[in-house]
């Protein structure tokens, strides 16, 4: 009976180990999966857009805020509604013609495919339309972003991104925004 109670307890005693063993890789599949499954990112952007100032290489820089509303599909892939608003009126030459474009603070609004090829740097590629009260036009969007976690689901994230609008100007943003991450 003792040889018994012995063996059973060194059983258990050898056992603990693999009991924690398979509790860590529970919890880190656990963490893992969360970040395979399926989650929504919300940032609120402040930045600076740098519009052409005619033939010239010099550049207007017309401050702008941003709203991104992302899901992410899993932690490489993720589709995103980005939107912008350039907060001043500007002229701007038309490209190809000889007019004067009169800017209203236009609204920018893409519809971006969103990849992580790498931690937490965002490439992101989409169409999208500059809406503005005298002329709308459509644009395609590239741009780069690194998401720096904070904790918590909230993340510091600089951007650039470059749109380039059919037959008219293209223009490079700068920014910095703030997102948060809702599982």
């Amino acid at each position: 009976m003792r040889h018994l109670m012995l063996s059973a307890l060194a059983i258990f005693i050898l056992g603990l180990p693999a009991t924690g063993l398979a509790q860590h890789e529970e919890e880190e599949h656990s963490m893992s999966s969360e970040h395979t499954n399926g989650y929504f990112r919300a940032a609120i952007l402040i930045g600076h857009t740098f519009i052409p100032m005619g033939p010239a290489p010099d550049r207007l820089a017309v401050p702008s805020w941003g709203l991104d509303l992302e899901y992410w599909f899993n932690h490489k892939w993720g589709a995103g509604l980005h939107n912008d608003l350039e907060i001043e009126t500007f002229l701007v030459e038309h490209e190809g013609h000889e007019e004067v474009l009169t800017r209203e603070y236009p609204m920018v609004i893409t519809l971006d495919a969103l990849y992580k090829p790498w931690k937490e740097l965002v490439i992101l590629l989409g169409p999208g339309l500059e809406l503005e009260p005298n002329e709308d036009f459509f644009l395609i969007r590239a741009g780069v972003e690194y998401e720096f976690e904070l904790g918590h689901g909230w993340d510091l994230s600089p951007t650039f991104f470059y749109d380039t609008r059919q037959d008219a100007y293209d223009t490079w943003t700068i920014a910095l925004g703030v997102g948060k991450r809702f599982h």
